[in-house]
């Protein structure tokens, strides 16, 4: 059963983080206005050729992603994110921009519950499932909102780093869903990872930021993360592992690998898992 009391921590946490994370990206509606883009050329070639197809975005943050999904592949997009502080900007942005997509305020679960609508694709992405205290009952509702044919697209960071202290160095539970509490709550890491799709000046914005409310994260691992669609009646069409991630730079020692995409360092083996790709279809 998801536990939305944590979730509620967790709304909070991100209403906070989500000013100090936007502080560092300058005006991000004359990005978009001038053809800016923040997806990776993962997501672009896992969700193909959408255009004016419906797209359900899981977890969208602040709606960057959405509207590149909409400005760039032209898809008819819906997000939906339990922040207020994150739906309150991309809908301010979807308007400043000119791009245009329909926002949810809502925990993902209640939202399963409430939502009538089916759609052609359903996607989420970078940083998604750790936020989630129900697997089982994700796979089920991401079924439920998947016309039948339709597919669900994920690419997120692996599991099997999430295990490690800064030092690389294994100290968290790799499955299970074991929640882990912290009371630093969610930090500033576009700050820690140095630079943005948006603007290369990180030398603007929130200092230091301590976030004043705790965050829980949940500790799923691969398998688990898959047979949560497959027992949902979805066919995984898709699976791959990556040595690098996207946009995300955990740990200071990383490697650059350019286009805001890094790699273990130099004395670690290169073919740790950082990232991981599936898509999961609906019977038609």
């Amino acid at each position: 059963m998801p536990n939305r009391t944590q979730h509620q921590t967790n709304r909070l946490s991100w209403n906070e983080a989500t000013k100090a994370h936007n502080s560092h990206k300058g005006d991000q509606a004359s990005f978009f206005r001038a053809g800016g883009d923040t997806l990776f050329p993962e997501e672009r070639a896992l969700l193909g050729e959408i255009a004016g197809k419906t797209l359900l975005h899981l977890q969208c943050n602040c709606g960057q992603d959405t509207l590149s999904i909409v400005a760039r592949l032209g898809a008819v997009a819906t997000g939906v994110d339990i922040s207020d502080e994150a739906i309150r900007f991309a809908r301010q942005l979807s308007e400043q921009s000119g791009i245009p997509a329909d926002y949810a305020r809502a925990d993902i679960y209640d939202f399963f519950v409430a939502n009538l609508r089916k759609f052609e694709i359903v996607f989420s992405s970078y940083g998604a499932i750790c936020w989630l205290s129900d697997l089982a009952e994700w796979g089920r509702g991401i079924a439920s909102c998947l016309q039948g044919g339709g597919r669900f697209v994920l690419v997120d960071f692996h599991p099997m780093f999430s295990m490690l202290d800064e030092d690389w160095r294994p100290r968290f539970d790799y499955m299970g869903g074991r929640p882990v509490e912290f009371e630093s709550g969610i930090g500033d890491y576009v700050a820690l990872t140095g630079e943005t799709a948006e603007t290369d000046k990180l030398d603007v914005g929130v200092r230091d930021f301590r976030n004043p409310y705790p965050g829980v994260e949940y500790c799923w691992g691969i398998a688990e993360v898959v047979m949560a669609l497959v027992d949902a009646g979805l066919r995984l069409t898709h699976f791959r592992e990556y040595d690098y991630c996207n946009g995300f730079r955990p740990f200071p020692d990383m490697s650059e690998l350019g286009n805001r995409r890094y790699g273990a360092p130099p004395h670690l083996p290169g073919n740790i898992p950082l990232m991981f790709s599936l898509v999961a279809e609906s019977p038609a």
